[in-house]
């Protein structure tokens, strides 16, 4: 297979001051990219902000060879997401790739979540792939070329104690992703979410630390590179992965039943195990909701010109 390289593709690596971002960064400079290095530079829980973490992965990337700029807006406003697609601009000229990956933490349960811890972890994770997204959407749709990988997380997936808002971001986030891929067909341009397991100062504290030392961030970055390649044409899908796994997320349904008529709530308990199955027959609705529509009319039998 030939080697795939990024040579004259531009690449916005948002929270690559550390972490799954600075790797994702670095591994992009080394395949011939330029590269954006986003960073806020605050702490984990978004508090605080500074150059020195951005500043650090581009001399870094310099060192090495590559070419790289440093940004240090934050993600989680409208002007913030145009800064630092104007800094790709400014700086390169085009921007071919953007990796929402900037984040940040403030746990708690539902009873104890406060207005603020809600507002900001769904802003700079949520809002912010969508701000950078939307700034870099017109020079993507103008030239016919690019690809967005967000961030998403098993926790939007699946959930997680504690961890509501955080789930509410990175499940939003997969909504995003399908409707970027589905908006963006027509232009070249493809969209794909990736649920990461790996050490970071997001999980130092929360994986074991024998799991934290083979879920490198190193694992992670090959799948994004290749989801942002030219050659990868496909779009709107998901991944888990961590450690060397890596595994396609799928959004099933099952086979289902129909009634003729409006169901009493007893017909519906009295069919609830076959409504729950989800087995060999389930389809992956992969259209958008239009895709799930037209389930519902093939199962009513139904003809619809």
């Amino acid at each position: 297979m030939a080697e795939i390289d990024f040579d004259g593709r531009v690449v916005i690596v948002t929270g690559a001051g550390g972490g799954l971002g600075r790797s994702h960064a670095l591994l992009f400079a080394d395949r011939g990219a330029q590269v954006v290095v986003n960073d806020l530079g605050g702490s984990r829980d978004g508090t605080g902000a500074g150059s020195e973490m951005a500043d650090a992965v581009v001399e870094e990337i310099k060192a090495a060879g590559g070419s790289a700029v440093a940004n240090y807006d934050g993600v989680h406003t409208w002007e913030g997401g145009e800064a630092i697609v104007e800094t790709a601009m400014q700086h390169f000229g085009r921007v071919d790739v953007v990796v929402n990956n900037a984040g940040i933490l403030r746990d708690a349960t539902v009873l104890k979540m406060t207005p603020e811890e809600l507002d900001l972890v769904l802003k700079v994770h949520l809002y912010g792939g969508f701000h950078v997204t939307r700034a870099a959407w017109p020079h993507m749709r103008e030239q016919a070329y690019g690809r967005v990988i967000n961030t998403s997380s098993g926790t939007g997936l699946y959930g997680n104690f504690g961890q509501s808002n955080y789930a509410m971001a990175k499940l939003g986030l997969v909504g995003l992703t399908r409707t970027l891929a589905l908006e963006g067909v027509k232009y070249n341009i493809t969209s794909h979410a990736i649920a990461p397991a790996a050490a970071s100062r997001m999980t130092e504290d929360i994986l074991p630390e024998a799991l934290l030392e083979r879920l490198q961030p190193e694992y992670v970055s090959p799948l994004v590179a290749y989801l942002a390649s030219e050659g990868c044409t496909e779009t709107g899908r998901f991944y888990s992965l961590g450690g060397g796994y890596m595994a396609r997320v799928a959004l099933l349904e099952g086979e289902g039943v129909t009634f003729d008529g409006v169901p009493s709530v007893e017909d519906v308990a009295e069919r609830i195990e076959a409504i729950d199955t989800v087995g060999p027959s389930s389809r992956e609705i992969n259209q958008g909701v239009f895709g799930q529509t037209e389930k519902i009319i093939e199962a009513l039998g139904l003809e619809v010109g």
